[in-house]
């Protein structure tokens, strides 16, 4: 088919508009700042185009659709006015300075992820772009940026962006993401993005205007499900193909974290998510620069990262809520909602071993048999967290790990997720135990919706037994208290939980067992009493590493027959812990652990 690419282009002084909307009789480009209309010519399968000469950048333009019907474009580069407003033209020319820069593999990255409006005081590009030299001392090579198309209001998640060709007004526009990525690429440092394809926003969402974008045919929880397989799809697929091609080719992002694919309903004998990775593989090898796919994917099915040859849709990786839940549940005692199916120290040996952790068994909280092994996977396809935005943000309060456990708790938990075999990353600010809450938030201006929205909310935390009132999603104050308070310059503890962060990071980049991503680099050994061994090994390096989650002293021999030599205690006084005595001169044979410790051994 020949598609057309949608939105506007710049050319040698011509401005060319395209749009898909393939029942429209008539369509037509309105000038809003002369008031001009111009009529459209329709080409193949619904599309529709015209070029007009000297439309410069910043120029105003709706779409009018059968004489009387007015929208901004669906594909809009920039909402200068809002998701209501018209939308305006934006040239894509930009200074280039990152052409050394080839990208990362997902294996070699240690992720950070954060939200642009709650990162820095300022709530824009440029103040990510002044923290890039704190995530380089840090050890992070790569930012993960929660959405950023155009949603209502000034204050969203991203989760509800409804023009998904549209950098944020607020946030920096296109040109401030350009100028974060040039600048995070010449500090060595990649850039994902959170992508949604899933669903659109509510507010502000008029592409079911302009065609078929939707499906009755299936449901989402967010939505109408995107119409990836009915009748007149190839528009729709066609739209978000170039979207994410958009993001990796014109904005020169790494990677793109594809939001709850599972919710992506396509039984077309290509998948929507499999045509989408034949197609950044080709401009992997156009560009000469590594382009990544993660999902997001609550299935414990590895058809999606899987090769071609094993019959999968080759994304290099996935996220794994249930890492987290292992950990989380292990840590607070939570075992209620989907901590459920967690809260013994065997369910965090399975995701260590196997990177999910139901792999066939019965899940209480789904009251089913679920999962399968991920055989023909590596340990590097595999993104792990102890904390992100849904974990933190879809509590109640939105309170953060560091106000449920005690220090020695996380670092545990760090130690746990970064010294894992899987791809580590980390949610912003838990690297000093930030610990003002990530709550949801919105600023919508339909005051049903925002009513719709507060009930949802509500309704959401009914599995849990979490007390105390859900924050107004609506009000300022709740965005305003989620911005982080950079406490790691001002406390003494944050101080030292941040040299605890910086020195695992660069132990897991330096040693070598720690590059292991073959199933048979690590070994789970069987344990009890609350404690985790594991042992990797990779190019004749060895280590053992022990999680010790028991709250009170334990006297604990180890489970191998091996000389081994302590290196790393998580409760020396290094670390802030009780522990004075070096780790040189500790007896082996039994040890003394003390609570929520992390322990390393070399051989």
């Amino acid at each position: 088919m020949n598609y057309l690419p949608v939105g506007t282009r710049i050319k040698d002084n011509i401005c060319s508009f395209t749009v898909w909307a393939p029942f429209k009789k008539k369509v037509e480009v309105l000038l809003e700042d002369t008031g001009i209309r111009y009529p459209m010519v329709r080409f193949d399968y619904g599309y529709w185009k015209t070029d007009l000469p000297k439309v410069q950048p910043g120029a105003r333009y709706s779409f009018i659709l059968n004489e009387d019907e007015k929208f901004p474009d669906p594909a809009s580069r920039q909402q200068l006015h809002g998701v209501h407003g018209p939308s305006s033209v934006v040239n894509d020319n930009f200074s280039w300075t990152d052409q050394l820069w080839s990208g990362l593999s997902l294996g070699e990255m240690i992720i950070y992820e954060l939200h642009v409006g709650t990162f820095t005081p300022t709530s824009d590009f440029e103040g990510v772009r002044s923290k890039l030299p704190y995530l380089k001392k840090l050890g992070v090579n790569a930012i993960e940026l929660m959405p950023l198309s155009q949603f209502p209001g000034e204050r969203n998640w991203g989760y509800d962006g409804v023009f998904p060709f549209a950098v944020h007004d607020s946030y920096g526009g296109p040109e401030g993401l350009k100028r974060l990525v040039n600048a995070a690429h010449n500090s060595g440092v990649a850039v994902i993005l959170d992508v949604v394809y899933n669903h659109q926003g509510p507010e502000g969402n008029y592409l079911d205007a302009y065609g078929p974008y939707f499906t009755d045919k299936y449901k989402t929880g967010w939505g109408k499900a995107v119409n990836f397989d009915d009748a007149w799809c190839d528009g729709v697929r066609n739209f978000y193909w170039q979207n994410a091609l958009m993001w990796l080719d014109e904005f020169h992002v790494d990677g793109l974290r594809l939001d709850a694919v599972h919710a992506i309903w396509d039984f077309s004998a290509r998948h929507f998510i499999e045509e989408l990775s034949d197609r950044v593989r080709t401009l992997e090898k156009q560009s000469g620069r590594k382009k990544i796919l993660v999902a997001e994917f609550d299935l414990n099915n590895p058809r999606y990262i899987l090769s071609r040859d094993k019959g999968g849709y080759a994304l290099d990786g996935q996220w794994i809520d249930e890492f987290h839940h292992a950990l989380h549940s292990l840590l607070t005692g939570e075992v209620d909602g989907y901590y459920e199916d967690f809260g013994k120290t065997e369910h965090l040996e399975r995701s260590l071993k196997n990177s999910y952790v139901y792999t066939g068994q019965y899940s209480v909280h789904r009251k089913k048999l679920f999962g399968k092994l991920p055989l023909g996977t590596s340990y590097d396809q595999f993104v792990v967290f102890a904390q992100n935005h849904d974990q933190v943000g879809n509590r109640m309060m939105g309170d953060r790990l560091s106000t449920l456990v005690s220090t020695e708790s996380l670092k545990l938990a760090a130690a746990t997720n970064i010294l894992s075999p899987h791809v580590p990353m980390l949610f912003m600010g838990e690297e000093y135990g930030e610990k003002k809450p990530f709550q949801y938030f919105i600023s919508h201006s339909d005051q049903g919706l925002v009513e719709m929205v507060r009930k949802g909310r509500k309704e959401e935390f009914s599995y849990f037994k979490w007390q105390g009132e859900v924050p107004d999603p609506q009000s300022e104050k709740t965005f305003e208290q989620c911005i982080l308070s950079w406490d790691v310059d001002r406390v003494a503890e944050a101080k030292t939980l941040f040299s605890f962060y910086q020195h695992l990071i660069q132990f897991r980049k330096k040693r070598p067992a720690m590059q292991g991503k073959a199933r048979d680099t690590l070994n789970v050994i069987a344990s009890n009493l609350n404690i985790i061994c594991f042992e990797r090994r990779f190019e004749n390096d060895y280590l053992m590493i022990l999680l010790n989650f028991n709250r009170e002293m334990i006297s604990y021999s180890l489970p191998v027959k091996r000389n081994l030599k302590l290196i790393f205690d998580s409760a020396d006084v290094r670390w802030g812990g009780p522990v004075k005595e070096p780790v040189s001169a500790r007896a082996l044979n039994p040890l003394e652990l003390s609570p929520q410790s992390v322990l390393i051994f070399e051989s």
